[in-house]
């Protein structure tokens, strides 16, 4: 699905055929699929409404109005058939019924990055409350929105909330400014905290490992630290420098070359595609010779949010390896071996890495860099594709179909997709 201001396009993902075309009542700022695909939502926040459309029913349609309360946040519950809206202000989460249409009221919910969070299963959702200046989380029961815990946190600022894929532990991580991990039980026992250090600018991202067995945290001072599900202690941090010394690491470095036109078959006025080719630069990676020094920048320290630390983090779906992205260095990709906790392989990109993704299927990563290339490696090598469009196409995000096999590749106008061919085994 896509939308083009006031219209939402559902395409055929093999042909990109136009299925379905809806006409909102304003100009749509976020879609999101029920996970059984069978509705969408359309959240329109500057008029507060949220309209759900039906793939099976063209002809029914929803309307979700909050009138006066104002809308900042909208998504749906696990189960596709609750939509849960936060007002403006955070006064509350109202969740919407498509079903028996009743409507049931949360209050307090805190404005931070991450405030809802459901465990895999779809059967319980955590909310971070902020009440009485105090940071408190509730867990409910998603089949019926009944209050299972209510717990006050240990946090000054709670910032994020994020499960275990297992549904056992929750993960509750405090501001920037204190550096704090809580890991709670279902049942609102605190299982252990966390603090790496103190003064300083604390944690920037946070991440689980499909297994649930691992946490990895990444933090301003530009380290990666790995707590196991056993004792909750650190059991290893990846540290990364501006010079890769170790001779078992792979580097893996993107350079540029200018394509061989043969002088025959240059006319004049040159065609189209041979004048994109003429001006278009193709890249491939070369293996750097250790020691390598990646392009390093000093942060500019007296500015809100420094480009500094580990911005992003994740884990590939075999839980084999952990990429990072270090924003000091921004045109590098970190490649970590978890089964032997060592940096494995650095891809260093000719722009600043956008972002990365893993395939859902296998240990492929998808990279970008606001240019017209997407970036491929897998533990067999990796290479560079170039997307064959017509005019500047510069991806700045992409999203991996669940079968593995396309992608969706998105500039701030266009998307296109890309196809990958599956290995017959």
């Amino acid at each position: 699905a896509s939308c083009v201001q006031y219209r939402l396009v559902v395409r055929d993902v093999n042909t990109l055929q136009i299925l379905q075309l809806y006409t909102c009542l304003d100009q749509i700022q976020y879609i999101e699929w029920s996970s059984d695909s069978l509705f969408i939502l359309c959240a329109m926040y500057k008029r507060g409404i949220v309209q759900v459309w039906s793939l099976e029913q063209p002809d029914w349609h929803c309307k979700i109005d909050e009138g006066s309360a104002g809308l900042v946040a909208s998504c749906w519950s696990p189960d596709g058939r609750h939509i849960l809206n936060t007002t403006e202000f955070h006064l509350r989460i109202t969740v919407w019924s498509l079903c028996t249409k009743s409507v049931s009221y949360i209050k307090y919910p805190k404005a931070c990055q991450q405030g809802i969070a459901f465990t895999k299963d779809g059967r319980y959702m955590a909310v971070a409350e902020r009440r009485d200046c105090k940071d408190f989380i509730s867990i409910f029961v998603c089949s019926d929105w009944q209050l299972l815990r209510h717990f006050d946190t240990e946090t000054q600022d709670l910032f994020g909330i994020e499960w275990a894929p297992n549904g056992c532990v929750l993960a509750v991580w405090d501001t920037c400014l204190e550096y704090k991990v809580l890991l709670y039980s279902l049942d609102g026992r605190l299982l252990s905290t966390y603090r790496a250090y103190e003064w300083s600018l604390g944690i920037k991202s946070i991440a689980w490992s499909p297994s649930s067995q691992f946490l990895a945290i990444g933090s301003y001072d530009e380290k990666v630290r790995i707590l196991n599900h056993v004792t909750w202690k650190k059991i290893t941090e990846f540290e990364h420098p501006a010079t890769v010394a170790n001779t078992k690491t792979i580097v893996y470095k993107e350079v540029e070359k200018s394509p061989s036109v043969e002088t025959e078959r240059l006319s004049f006025p040159p065609t189209r595609a041979l004048a994109s080719s003429l001006f278009s630069t193709e890249s491939k990676y070369d293996i750097s010779q250790v020691p390598v020094s990646l392009q390093y920048i000093k942060p500019v320290a007296d500015r809100a949010n420094p480009k500094m630390g580990i911005g992003m983090l994740a884990f590939s779906p075999d839980n084999c390896f952990l990429a990072t992205k270090n924003d000091n260095i921004p045109n590098a990709v970190w490649i970590w071996d978890i089964q032997k906790l060592k940096l494995f392989v650095v891809l260093e990109q000719l722009c600043a890495i956008q972002s990365f993704q893993w395939d859902p299927r296998q240990p492929r990563l998808a990279v970008c860099t606001g240019n017209s290339k997407v970036y491929l490696w897998s533990p067999a090598g990796c290479v560079s594709v170039q997307v064959p469009m017509e005019g500047d196409f510069q991806i700045v995000s992409l999203s991996w179909h669940s079968s593995g096999d396309s992608m969706a590749l998105l500039s701030k106008d266009n998307f296109c997709l890309c196809y990958l061919e599956r290995e017959e085994v």
